[in-house]
């Protein structure tokens, strides 16, 4: 017993400085963008006042993600069966189905709040807690909302584009909005820490790992990656926006967050 109190002590003692060792560098990173981002750009985009501050952040996150982010998605799509991702990623888009339901409701949008009840209740029920997309079987259509759009329905402006740490391309709407998003994830409500913890992590992986072609696109097409993934991002979350003032909900609200597309399979 005591061998194995011990055992335990010494890989958490382990697990700690792993992390604290993964803070460290992240600050030293971090800190280093920042002070890049003092300079200032001569001409920025009447978009982009904050050009400067923002490529520093591109470029820390592109820092994080090559040490951290790209080998553990490459790592996952290498060794789970894709029928096992997709089922990651139901699961994950059917608790988003939920939040888009508040938000359709708070759009006074019925028909999208309509579907996104049932997309969530017949996914979850039976679809095996949402592994299995049995709505999208069944032609229920998925009307992708968060409360960034809702403030854009109601007349917020966008305001600048921002890139925020690890979470990369946004607006100060957007970023002012996230808090409110965060509190609208049903992961929060699980318990214990640690699951609840995991599953973050896990929707991570799986986002990157979704994204893993469409940067080997963006790396060999792009001139400036910056600059084209900051147009695409606003042109794709403007028309989002302009689809929810209009309250027709006719932009497929799951078209990536403003992302680029994955790259058609060979």
């Amino acid at each position: 017993m005591t061998n194995s109190t011990d055992t335990t002590r010494a890989q958490r003692a382990g697990n700690t400085l792993l992390v604290q060792r993964w803070l460290a560098w992240a600050g030293l990173l971090l800190g280093a963008a920042l002070l890049a981002g003092c300079a200032t750009v001569a001409r920025p985009d009447p978009n982009d006042p904050l050009e400067s501050y923002n490529r520093s952040m591109t470029n820390f996150n592109e820092q994080v993600d090559a040490m951290v982010l790209k080998p553990v998605a490459t790592a996952y799509r290498e060794v789970t069966p894709a029928p096992v991702r997709t089922g990651v990623s139901n699961f994950f888009a059917n608790i988003g189905d939920a939040w888009s339901f508040v938000n359709n409701v708070l759009q006074l949008r019925g028909e999208a709040a309509a579907s996104s009840f049932m997309r969530f209740n017949v996914n979850t029920i039976f679809g095996l807690g949402g592994v299995l997309d049995v709505a999208s079987e069944l032609g229920i259509d998925r009307y992708k909302q968060d409360f960034g759009l809702t403030l854009g329905r109601w007349g917020v402006g966008t305001g600048p584009y921002m890139v925020l740490p690890i979470l990369g391309p946004s607006t100060l709407r957007d970023t002012v909005a996230l808090p409110v998003d965060m509190q609208g994830n049903l992961v929060r409500s699980v318990d214990p820490v640690s699951a609840r913890n995991s599953l973050y992590a896990l929707r991570a992986v799986d986002v990157r790992s979704n994204l893993l072609r469409a940067g080997s696109v963006l790396d060999s097409a792009a001139l400036d990656k910056y600059t084209f993934t900051r147009d695409v991002f606003l042109q794709v979350r403007g028309a989002q926006v302009d689809a929810a003032q209009r309250g027709n909900g006719q932009v497929d609200m799951d078209s990536g967050d403003g992302v680029l597309p994955e790259e058609p399979a060979r």
